[in-house]
């Protein structure tokens, strides 16, 4: 195997919705291998105030140090997004829609790691989900070919 061939896809889980995304190795390749060496990551999602249609994942707890590469504030729906916390506290952005990264210091660059192509139908219900219902339990795993 390869070392590119050594990733799998990712799965993110909360409940009866299941997501996969693909790593964005060539783009990120330092984050990549950060949130890697994380899994697997089991927390609570929340719906991210200042940013809009997302939710987030505290993993300020966790050994996550990278610097920003292939980083945005302006995500599309199902772009994961991991921050490395310079100003905020270190977390995942899950997009589920309309989403400007940011926080009550100002707007964020968030390194896209990772993008959903499986189960981006269920995000509108994830938003709703975050939104309405609170804190979602969410694991995310890695799926080895």
């Amino acid at each position: 195997m390869t070392a590119a061939n050594s990733y799998g896809q990712l799965q993110i889980k909360t409940r009866d919705l299941v997501f996969v995304a693909e790593w964005e190795l060539v783009k990120a390749p330092m984050t990549c291998a950060a949130i890697k060496k994380l899994l697997p990551i089991t927390e609570k999602m929340v719906q991210a105030r200042w940013s809009g249609e997302a939710a987030w994942i505290s993993i300020d707890h966790l050994d996550f140090d990278v610097e920003f590469e292939n980083h945005t504030i302006y995500p599309s729906k199902g772009e994961l997004l991991a921050y490395p916390g310079f100003i905020n506290v270190k977390e995942i952005l899950v997009p589920y829609g309309a989403s400007v990264f940011g926080s009550k210091m100002g707007l964020l660059p968030g390194n896209h790691f990772a993008s959903i192509i499986s189960g981006r139908e269920q995000l509108e219900e994830l938003g709703r989900r975050v939104s309405f219902e609170g804190a979602q339990d969410v694991e995310i795993t890695e799926l080895l070919s």
